[in-house]
């Protein structure tokens, strides 16, 4: 028994970081979509049902937002987690 201790607290020490990325980014991505529909309901819209072009200034500040929130999601991906 006593062996098996010594190899998992091994395994364990010399295991490093991880790569949690893909899962941090997609809850990410997540929180970025509900917060850009959220933000077009507030303007009185549906999220992806306005033509750029027709835009208000209140939609295109959610897309910027978007977009923004969106960028920060590249930097989860690439980051490791412990």
């Amino acid at each position: 028994m006593r062996f098996h201790t010594i190899a998992a607290t091994a395994m364990v020490a010399l295991a490093g970081t991880t790569a949690a990325g893909p899962i941090g980014y997609g809850i990410c991505q997540a929180g970025c979509s509900a917060v850009v529909v959220a933000c077009y309901s507030a303007a009185g819209f549906t999220f992806g049902t306005v033509a750029a072009a027709a835009a208000p200034a209140a939609i295109a500040a959610c897309n910027t937002a978007y977009g923004t929130c969106q960028a920060a999601c590249a930097a989860v991906l690439l980051s490791p987690t412990l």
